[in-house]
């Protein structure tokens, strides 16, 4: 240990000044400082304070003692040393998007809330990328590109904030082609807290000989709120060569044609859907690899609810790959292969930077505001059997529950994601697709019903693993930033494999090693954090 903390000491870094009122300049990446800023103390006195209180999941309301909003990394060391020194319990969050309450548990006193840190720029002296935790990822891909002409693999949730976005691992359209967040992810800046209480503040670098690497590494898929305060992270491909920005992060391609289908409830018996979720999910997996010719074909199935009225997918391709429009013809023609239900197809080009807006889901509107939220997920190596989708389309149709936003999602995945050492990032590799499971609501008073409804498609998919996706011949876990407590209750878990083997499946144990030389008093924690060895 007194080596460690002599070469933690040799990398530390000064905190920066207090963040400051600012007027952006495209040309330089740069924000020349107008006017300081003390960071911003919320309690329950303040008007503000309600607002604070509601994030993205209006099923969690927080109530801290007080809120507080840095605008640099010095004023989050000295929110959490004050913190500590009180004895508090403190939490952290970015975009707000978290789906259970881990930020919001009942018994925090203190919410660091990083949204007004959120600069992106390119860093002239490390050559990367800066994207301060509180950026979105809608905010980073319109920085990136429109001043830069590059991008990174990001979701296309825009409202989500870097923070917990990267740190649990980072995926989305562009994957298949670029890989993951993460695999970009140059540096990670951390204000941690050591055995005695002393806070401070950590860089941790990819480079093969930093000291600190394995805290890098523990925010290459490991989650967030688990081991500091993240403040920033630096991102450059690991093949980049040179200082031009322009070379740090790959380009995207310009524009790509888009297909958007949906097929009609009312017409789709349970042999119709089998049949066009088998041959959405045999596609896939024969086109997964990073070799397929096919592999920048991106797609994502959106089972609604029959209450929904349908059920729909969105499908791009990059213009520049050969053939592409047949390409996306031969897809759609076997998607509907066997279907008695003839789709309703609307195909276009866009630009890339629009491209990635199409499946936003908006943070403002009445869709948005007031919403509560059940999440889950499964990662998949193989295909559902014809009884899961049998089960899926149960639950899909039934007509004793009405909620269209109810849906189950199968996702394109893999690609130049499995290319990578699964031993390299904290994040696990192997799945050819995601599932992702919603609802959402509005009324308190809905609550049983929703949750019930989406734990019980859950648990009847994935009945012969206990009702949880543990990993075998066709699962390979579930993705650690779309949380469920459920995974950790014994009524909805009843495969005796850990909530944290389905997440972190081999690299548990690393991480609470990890968790244990850098957050030794546990100072960062929910219900789902690493837990010290």
């Amino acid at each position: 240990m007194g080596s460690d903390a002599a070469a933690t000491e040799l990398v530390r870094v000064p905190p920066r000044p207090a963040r400051a009122f600012v007027r952006w300049n495209p040309s330089t990446g740069r924000c020349p400082i107008v006017s300081t800023r003390a960071a911003v103390t919320v309690k329950p006195d303040d008007h503000r304070y309600d607002l604070l209180a509601r994030a993205d999941n209006y099923r969690f309301v927080a109530q801290p003692e007080y809120f507080r909003l840095p605008y640099s990394t010095a004023q989050v060391v000295e929110a959490v040393s004050e913190a500590v020194a009180a004895g508090k319990r403190l939490t952290v969050r970015s975009g707000g998007h978290c789906g259970e309450a881990f930020v919001a548990s009942p018994d925090v006193d203190v919410i660091v809330d990083l949204s007004s840190m959120s600069h992106v720029g390119y860093d002239e002296e490390r050559g990367a990328f800066e994207v301060e935790a509180g950026a979105t990822v809608g905010q980073i891909y319109r920085v990136l590109y429109k001043n830069y002409g590059v991008t990174f693999p990001g979701g296309f949730c825009m409202g989500v904030g870097a923070g917990g976005h990267i740190s649990g691992g980072g995926y989305g359209p562009l994957s298949r082609l670029l890989g993951l967040t993460v695999d970009y992810l140059h540096a990670v800046e951390v204000v941690v807290v050591d055995a005695e209480g002393v806070v401070s503040t950590v860089v941790a670098t990819r480079e093969e000989d930093d000291p600190n690497r394995d805290l890098w590494w523990a925010h290459t898929g490991g989650g967030g709120g688990n081991f500091g305060v993240i403040t920033r992270y630096w991102l450059r491909s690991p093949d980049a060569v040179g200082d031009a920005p322009e070379e740090a992060l790959p380009r995207p391609p310009a524009s790509f044609h888009v297909a958007r289908v949906s097929w009609s409830w009312a017409e789709l018996t349970e042999a119709d859907y089998v049949r066009l979720v088998s041959n959405f999910l045999d596609w896939q997996l024969r086109n997964c690899t990073v070799d397929s010719p096919n592999i920048g074909l991106y797609a994502l199935l959106e089972c609604f609810h029959r209450s929904a009225g349908h059920l729909a997918m969105h499908a791009q391709i990059p213009v520049d790959v050969p053939d592409a429009e047949e390409r996306m013809s031969w897809f759609l023609a076997e998607l509907n292969e066997g279907v008695a239900v003839a789709p309703s197809v609307t195909r276009r080009r866009l630009p890339w930077l629009a491209t990635s807006q199409l499946l936003a889901i908006p943070d403002v509107g009445p869709g948005a505001i007031g919403v509560r939220r059940k999440v889950k997920s499964a990662d998949l190596r193989g295909a559902h059997t014809r009884e899961q989708l049998a089960a899926a389309y149960r639950h899909l149709s039934r007509a004793d529950y009405h909620c269209p936003s109810a849906a189950m999602e199968y996702i394109a995945y893999g690609g130049r994601v499995n290319t990578v050492d699964p031993a390299a990032t904290a994040v696990p590799r192997g799945a050819s697709l995601k599932t992702f499971y919603m609802v959402a609501w509005t009324d308190p008073a809905e609550d049983e019903e929703h949750l019930r409804w989406i734990r019980e498609i859950y648990r009847d998919i994935h009945s012969a693993t206990g009702g949880v996706p543990s990993p075998d011949e066709i699962n390979t876990g579930a993705y650690i930033n779309y949380p469920d407590i459920d995974l950790a209750d014994p009524e909805w878990n009843t495969s005796g494999v850990p909530w944290h083997t389905i997440y972190y499946g081999d690299n548990y144990p690393r991480l609470q090693e990890i968790k244990s030389r850098w957050d030794p008093r546990n100072v960062f924690r929910h219900a789902f954090s690493i837990r010290p060895r």
